[in-house]
């Protein structure tokens, strides 16, 4: 039976973008000046992934609005300068572009903002591969399936084509959702038996992994 998927739909911090210690840096900044309650860097790194303002109401939910207000405009002011490099995991670009040659459309559903994905996809040079993109500020944020169903409505492709593949827990009930299949990595933000316990269809150490494995499913689905 040949490959069911012709769209491939990725998260993009932590799943394409080393992008980690920037967000947790500025998360960490942001409480500090907002005279909020610290929160560790393990639950910082569990909120990667849901748009911003759902990520600090999951990490302050009885604090005042504005205060919480407050602390997306501290963040977004220290992500925008942070000192922190960002850098694409190693192989994405090589299995990004392989898959592209390969007749796969590739799109984006990410939690960063349109102006954030955009810089971020100028920077890496990756501009050019995705068909399709939406971000957090566009949709409701994951797990809801807004993104999935907005991007497969665009490209004219099913459920039953598409695939999601993502390093949290929220792309994967995302994914669900939106009755799509889902593939997690264990490289990014959550650890691989968290992620399993969403059931994916297999959970990749290193987004290269990605290629024998669509390979092999084309072989035994």
């Amino acid at each position: 039976m040949p490959n069911p998927f012709k769209l491939l739909v990725f998260d993009w911090d932590g799943t394409l973008m080393d992008s980690q210690a920037r967000i947790i840096r500025s998360f960490v900044l942001g409480i500090q000046e907002t005279g909020l309650e610290s929160r560790t860097p393990t639950e910082i790194r569990y909120i990667i992934g849901l748009g911003l303002d759902e990520a600090v109401a999951e990490l302050f939910p009885h604090s005042p609005l504005e205060v919480r207000t407050q602390l997306v405009a501290r963040y977004r002011y220290h992500y925008i300068h942070s000192p922190v490099s960002l850098s694409l995991f190693p192989g994405v670009e090589e299995t990004l572009r392989q898959l592209a040659a390969d007749g796969y459309w590739l799109a984006v559903a990410t939690g960063k903002s349109r102006r954030g994905l955009d810089l971020a996809m100028t920077e890496s040079g990756l501009t050019g591969l995705f068909h399709s993109s939406r971000c957090a500020d566009e949709a409701n944020s994951k797990p809801h399936p807004q993104m999935l169903e907005e991007i497969m409505q665009e490209l004219a492709i099913t459920p039953a084509e598409t695939l999601m593949i993502g390093d949290t827990e929220y792309d994967i009930q995302m994914a669900h959702n939106a009755k799509v299949a889902a593939v997690a990595v264990a490289y990014g933000t959550q650890d691989k038996p968290h992620l399993l316990a969403q059931h994916p269809l297999v959970c990749l150490d290193s987004l290269p992994e990605l290629l024998p494995w669509l390979h092999n499913y084309s072989e035994t689905s």
